[in-house]
Formats: C-alpha cells, structure tokens, sequence
C-alpha cells in the first residue's frame, strides 16, 4: 500500500470480516482519490469466499468532513457524481453487510457514504449533516437514500435546512443504532455476536430479499437526481455563487435564480 494511499482495506477473522478505513484524518475528504480507492476495496472483496460483513470506519477525530467542494464546481462535477453514485450502488449491491461505526463530524458526502452502508455505531458527540443546502445545491445521494433510513418529514429537515443533529437525536431518529464511547468496538462486537456464526451465502440471498425494491428504486432515483443537479441546479447563479463564496470563505449573495 503507498503512503499517499487515502484509504487502508484488510481481511481478518479468518476472512469473514472486511475492514475499510479512511485514512486521511483529520477532514477524511471524500474526493475523487477516495471515492476511487474505496469503489476498488469493494469490487476486489465483492467475490470474497465466506465474507460475512464489512467494518467501514475512519482513523482521527472525525469520520468525513464531506466531499470536495473544488470537485462540485460546475466543469468538475459531473465527474465527481458518476463515481459517487456508481460507489453507493456498489455498496448496496455488496453481498455482505456493511457497519459503520461514526466518530466525530460524518458530513456531506460523508454522510452519503455511510448511508450506502447499514447498521451504524457511533459515539454520541458525533454529529451528521447534509449542509450542502447552505453552499447553494443539494445532496443528490442523500436525497435517495435518507428516506429509506430516517422517515421523509425527518429526511426533508435534514436536507433542507442543512442543520446537523448529535447523536442523540439521531439515535431517536433511526439513523444510528446505538452510540458507544468506542463505536468500532460495538460495531466488532454486534459482527461477532450477530453475524459471525451466519452462513454468507445466507446473508447474501437475505441482503438481495430485504433490498430488492430498494435497490431498484435508488438505482432509477440516482440517475434522476444527477440529471436534476446537472441539467437543471448547475445552470443556476446561485449554485455557482455558493460554491464560490464557500472557496473565498464570504457569505453568498443570493439572487434566487
């Protein structure tokens, strides 16, 4: 593995269980360098035999500050979404399920990323959020995904007024499934409890039941909201005013248009 590499996969538990951490501490930026690194982790592993889950975690204070800004900018964002979308289809599509455990800040595109997963842990001064409604835009992945974990009153709140809830809350909302001061330690635990004994082949015929309408409809649903933030959201001033503003570290002037 090279030093610069954004990313550290592995196998242990006799090759039952896949460890993915980001390893960029302290932001874990979601860029196209970690989007790539990742969507590789999981095609290399998609075919491991007697996989029975995935620890998707993150090495410093915080799980993601988010995705880069720089790549949401209008000649590079097409880019940036393919491969984020094409990597959150992977993941729901993976034949083992994925826990996340969450430390700190999982923001933006850290959020999407977790949400690809499943079952999350985390520590309750964590904080989640999809503040991209502040810069201007919206949270494409997100905007699929959070209905399915979080109810749609709770899911719109989140995504329209970009605040970020602590742990607590999102432990009452559904998101998180329970926060522990140490939540690789709990999200170990629940595999070894939970899922360690459990045939992979029956998990994997038990991730395609529970998630086929799921899957179908976030596959359609993503490639409706990409058209959307292409076709219709980048073309706006203010998309392109809130993306500059947040580089300049200036407020932004909206003109609603």
């Amino acid at each position: 593995m090279s030093a610069d590499t954004p990313l550290k996969a592995w196998v242990e538990h006799d090759g039952a269980l896949l460890r993915v951490r980001l390893a960029r501490p302290k932001a874990n930026i979601v860029d196209a360098q970690m989007i790539g690194a990742l969507q590789v982790a999981f095609d290399q592993h998609a075919t491991t035999p007697g996989l029975r889950g995935v620890l998707l975690d993150a090495e410093g204070p915080h799980f993601s500050f988010g995705a880069s800004v720089e790549e949401h900018l209008a000649d590079r964002c097409a880019a940036m979404l393919a491969s984020l979308h094409a990597l959150v289809l992977t993941m729901i599509d993976f034949p083992a399920p994925i826990l996340v455990a969450v430390q700190g800040q999982c923001l933006g595109g850290g959020l999407e990323l977790a949400l690809a997963g499943g079952t999350m842990f985390a520590t309750a001064n964590a904080h989640f959020g999809q503040p991209e409604i502040k810069l201007g835009v919206f949270a494409p992945a997100a905007s699929v995904l959070l209905p399915y974990r979080i109810s749609q009153a709770a899911a719109e709140d989140l995504l329209f007024s970009g605040r970020s809830i602590g742990g607590e809350e999102a432990l009452a909302l559904g998101l998180v499934h329970s926060l522990n001061a140490d939540p690789q330690a709990a999200a170990l635990a629940y595999f070894e409890q939970h899922l360690a004994d459990k045939s992979a082949a029956a998990l994997a015929c038990a991730l395609a039941a529970s998630r086929g309408a799921m899957r179908a409809d976030v596959r359609r649903r993503l490639g409706e909201v990409e058209r959307l933030y292409l076709d219709r959201l980048m073309k706006t001033r203010d998309a392109n005013e809130g993306l500059a503003a947040f580089l300049a570290k200036r407020s932004p002037n909206w003109e609603h248009c």
